[in-house]
């Protein structure tokens, strides 16, 4: 675990609905340098094997978590963010730990996610929270940058 002190905030971690889609947006766009687009959110979510869960803290939506279920044993990170004014406050370790107590022996056992290369703070915090990096896969996004492929599994802490 880091050593930078990190105050945990309440959060309730709920199912992503319609009309939460703007605030997930303004939080994708203020994260990332690629960020998906509405049309891409849309045609995500309209997969049966896709879901997303929002976190809210005094009923304002402050972060989210976008993953896949199309493999019967894993289930596959697309896209985590947390608003900025909400970092460091423990909310996108508690969208893991969400996703983590889903895993079930009988059922999925992992989870995977692909960071970029140059997403250093993604990298440490997948770690922090179990995850292991597995594989560098070369030339992932279309450009000559990696990704490093990180798999959570039942045991592995």
């Amino acid at each position: 675990m880091s050593t930078r002190t990190k105050t945990a905030t309440y959060v309730q971690i709920r199912w992503m609905l319609r009309p939460d889609l703007h605030r997930v947006l303004d939080i994708e766009f203020e994260s990332f340098e690629d960020p998906y687009t509405e049309e891409q959110f849309l045609t995500i979510l309209r997969q049966s094997t896709s879901v997303a869960l929002v976190a809210e803290v005094d009923d304002k939506i402050v972060g989210f978590i976008l993953y896949e279920l199309r493999h019967p044993k894993r289930m596959d990170i697309l896209d985590l963010a947390v608003a900025h004014e909400y970092r460091r406050k423990r909310i996108g370790t508690q969208l893991i730990t969400k996703l983590q107590s889903k895993l079930h022996p009988m059922r999925r056992t992992s989870i995977l996610v692909d960071v970029r290369e140059t997403n250093l703070p993604a990298q440490l915090f997948f770690r922090e929270n179990g995850f292991e990096c597995v594989k560098v896969l070369h030339e992932h996004y279309g450009t000559d940058e990696a990704a490093y492929r990180f798999i959570f599994a039942a045991g592995i802490q």
